[in-house]
């Protein structure tokens, strides 16, 4: 991983890139460094991932709520000011959100097992 020197990020500037999932929508707003990634991710109302993910990630609530579904039928709900932190490839999960939801996300090479 690189060395990060400090620097503010004003998300209002970061371009939001939309992605459709199994139903509603996400829009992410991504920065991205050497082996690690920060996001700023919104799930729309019924929203529901088209894929099971492998990727270890932190994920920090904002605002709204979600639930976390992993491949072995076990669910986590989450709302603003929880956080869930999984390595890769341990967990595989997808999100669902009934109301709306936004997230920080923060994944990168330190998730690797």
């Amino acid at each position: 991983m690189s060395n990060i020197p400090f620097q503010t990020i004003d998300w209002n500037k970061v371009q939001k890139i939309e992605h459709t999932g199994e139903t509603g929508t996400s829009f992410w707003q991504t920065i991205q460094y050497d082996g690690l990634r920060v996001r700023i991710v919104e799930y729309s109302s019924g929203y529901l991932a088209d894929h099971w993910c492998h990727k270890g990630h932190i994920v920090h609530c904002l605002e709204g709520e979600f639930v976390s579904e992993l491949e072995n039928s076990e669910k986590f709900s989450l709302s603003q000011g929880m956080t869930y932190i999984v390595s890769d490839n341990l967990s595989s999960h997808r999100s669902v959100s009934k109301n709306g939801v936004k997230l920080l996300i923060i994944d990168g090479d330190f998730l690797k097992i």
